[in-house]
């Protein structure tokens, strides 16, 4: 799917979350809670490194619906640097695993990346309401540095 398209479908989804049509179930696995932290040395200061994956699901319009983000966050000081990455896995991959959704990415440019912030916020507007149209559920993960 082209972002573009993505970016139409995630405001239709949005406007139909919002008037009660569409349920959601959301996993969160994060190391933002994380006492132990892992660092890396760039541009001559060291950046302590978060990591958070969310699994977005639904059934829309008959078929199963499933984008997952990834976002590393790196904090130095009051810097933070991100990087945002969005992934269509089919059916069956639904695992926390950059490795693993790679072949899934989608090309997020900075109107999509809005996009799925707008909805996350209406997501956990919801979460916050105590909505049955929202299962939230968020875990604790390890950081760990994928190579290759």
């Amino acid at each position: 799917m082209k972002p573009e398209e993505l970016s139409q479908l995630l405001m239709k989804m949005r406007k139909d979350t919002q008037e009660g049509k569409l349920s959601w179930r959301i996993d969160v696995q994060t190391t933002e809670g994380n006492e132990e932290k892992y660092t890396v040395y760039e541009e001559e200061q060291d950046w302590i490194v978060d990591e958070c994956y969310v699994s977005y699901l639904c059934n829309y319009r008959g078929q199963e619906f499933c984008l997952i983000t990834y976002e590393l966050i790196k904090t130095a000081g009051k810097q933070v640097k991100t990087n945002n990455y969005l992934f269509l896995p089919p059916l069956g991959v639904r695992l926390f695993s950059l490795h693993t959704l790679l072949p899934h990415s989608v090309d997020a440019d900075a109107m999509l990346v809005s996009q799925v912030h707008t909805l996350w916020e209406v997501l956990m507007g919801l979460v916050k309401k105590q909505s049955n149209q929202v299962e939230f559920h968020i875990t604790e993960a390890s950081v760990s540095i994928e190579e290759g």
